[in-house]
């Protein structure tokens, strides 16, 4: 069982936001979000439903954020 909670796309952006990302572009259905110290850049697909557990850990990954940030930014 993991401990990443089945979020929307919806809230991933606001965690992503709530972590100091912000939006440098929208194209379509993706936006691109840039952390403006470490420079690192992750993208969300703003699409219906949930996203997969994978895609969540895959996001924090190429974000630089713990499973612990993310929840305590979820939670807020």
């Amino acid at each position: 069982m993991s401990i990443l909670p089945i979020i929307t796309p919806a809230d991933m952006l606001r965690v992503l936001l709530r972590a100091g990302f912000v939006i440098v572009r929208t194209r379509g259905s993706h936006v691109l979000l840039r952390h403006p110290v470490t420079k690192r850049v992750t993208t969300v697909l703003m699409h219906s439903g949930d996203l997969f557990r994978r895609t969540i850990a895959n996001t924090l990954k190429q974000a630089g954020l713990s499973v612990k940030d993310f929840l305590r930014h979820l939670k807020n």
